[in-house]
């Protein structure tokens, strides 16, 4: 570490909130500056008893079982991110005077030590898409030769990247909503925000405070603000933020392009922002097949990568290689199997309804496996743009009457298996149930539009349970 900032940090009192992903490094990296640090945790279970004990044979103090109690001296908290604003240690700190940062803030603050410069971010937020956005991204700086990471809630801790010894000429980061409401000093290089639908709500208070979190990933940017042009709700962040003279709006959409946008032209998807002349000419970046899967949401994501890193001056043949380079995630509209002329796709972490949406937009004739814990979302909307599409519906979960309801208001001709049972061997029936109401040629689609944790650990493990159903079938 460089001198100014271990003398900066030394001695200084600061209280990390949370174990975990972030609370770990967090206290790691404080307790390396020479600050003196207190770690407190709601949990007291045996792994946090676990976790504590590490970071106490470093010389770190932890406290369980007290998360909402301000440690007498406190100059500064690090909260992990999922901590809520309203959370008594928050109340506390506001009245002490104290602030508070994410670990997001921490890293930003801590970029650049030894006098070196740091990496420019390229930053990435949205309901949905923000992961598979920044790998793709990320494969396309690599494909361009350059030093690079897929940081923030994927890959790389961000701490780390800012911290450790690798060297990178520039950053890919996600960042959530609540990353983004823990960190007012971040100004990125370029930043997207993908798309606006209601999620979080319950931790963010209201729709307009969440779309508020979103936009702070534009403050400051200094090259370009790359929005949706099929969500103005994107477009309309640009337009309040507070950006770098000479910072430009660059929209990413599935339909022919404008001048200062990217989009699609015959299957070729094209650059008329980053061109000279961009009132006359479009650059060809890559094909629609390029892309795994086309799906359209999964070409809006490449489009919006494709923004960013042409914003870093990335030529065009690192775009296309830099695409058919990346393999999704699992999980993510992936392809299982095909039994009997059916194909089995799992989405398992198509979590909210407007994944969902997409998912199913991405099918001609879906059979729909659906359900699980609806976090406060309504399904009217997505159901209603989704019943030309529906073979069939087999719903699961602890709120699958939600998505019952709304399928018997808008697409009462649909026909339901409504499974009444939340074990997880439910998903092995449901696919079952699926396959009976499927027909050669139609998609059967685990797009929950919910939460797991109902019956599954996670989405990833729902996802396993779909696929090993799905082999099941075909043995």
């Amino acid at each position: 570490m460089g001198g100014r900032q271990v003398t900066e940090w030394q001695g200084k009192h600061v209280t990390v909130a949370g174990l975990g992903v972030s609370g770990i490094p967090a206290a790691k990296v404080l307790h390396g500056l020479g600050a003196r640090v207190t770690v407190v945790n709601d949990g007291d279970d045996e792994r946090a008893r676990a976790q504590a004990a590490e970071l106490e044979a470093l010389g770190i103090t932890v406290r369980l079982g007290d998360g909402a109690t301000l440690p007498e001296g406190t100059e500064l908290i690090v909260t992990a991110p999922g901590w809520k604003p309203d959370k008594p240690l928050f109340t506390a700190a506001e009245r002490a005077g104290v602030p508070v940062w994410g670990d997001v803030e921490l890293a930003w603050r801590l970029r650049g030590r030894d006098g070196r410069e740091a990496a420019p971010w390229l930053a990435v937020t949205g309901t949905n898409g923000k992961t598979t956005t920044v790998q793709m991204l990320a494969a396309i700086l690599k494909a361009a030769g350059l030093r690079t990471a897929a940081v923030g809630n994927i890959g790389v801790s961000l701490l780390d990247a800012v911290t450790g010894e690798e060297r990178y000429d520039v950053l890919a980061v996600e960042l959530s909503s609540y990353q983004l409401h823990w960190a007012p000093s971040v100004r990125a290089h370029s930043a997207a925000v993908l798309n606006l639908a209601p999620d979080h709500l319950d931790w963010h208070g209201s729709m307009e405070a969440y779309a508020r979190d979103k936009g702070r990933i534009y403050e400051g940017n200094r090259v370009a603000c790359v929005y949706n042009v099929a969500d103005k709700a994107t477009e309309d962040l640009v337009r309040e933020a507070d950006v770098e003279e000479g910072c430009r709006a660059v929209g990413f959409t599935l339909g022919t392009p404008g001048p200062s946008q990217l989009g699609v032209v015959d299957g070729i998807l094209v650059d008329r922002a980053f061109v000279a002349d961009r009132h006359k000419n479009a650059q060809e970046l890559a094909e629609v097949g390029d892309v795994d899967p086309p799906a359209p949401h999964n070409i809006a994501n490449a489009l919006a990568a494709a923004a960013l890193a042409r914003a870093f001056g990335v030529p065009a043949t690192a775009v296309r290689d830099g695409l058919r380079a990346f393999r999704p995630d699992a999980h993510r509209i992936a392809h299982v199997a095909d039994v009997d002329g059916v194909a089995y796709v799992d989405d398992s972490k198509a979590t909210n309804t407007h994944a969902a949406q997409a998912s199913l937009a991405a099918y001609e004739s879906v059979v729909w496996i659906a359900g699980g814990l609806a976090k406060g979302a309504t399904f009217d909307e997505l159901v209603a743009g989704a019943a030309k599409r529906l073979r069939g519906a087999v719903l699961i979960g602890a709120d699958r009457a939600l998505i019952r309801e709304a399928l018997a208001r808008h697409a009462p001709e649909v026909p339901v298996v409504d499974l009444d049972r939340t074990d997880t061997g439910a998903m092995l029936q449901a696919v079952q149930e699926a396959r009976r109401l499927a027909r050669p040629g139609d998609t059967v689609l685990l797009a929950p539009a919910c939460a797991s944790m109902d019956m599954f650990a996670n989405y990833n493990k729902r996802g396993d349970a779909f696929a090993q159903a799905v082999r099941e079938l075909g043995a």
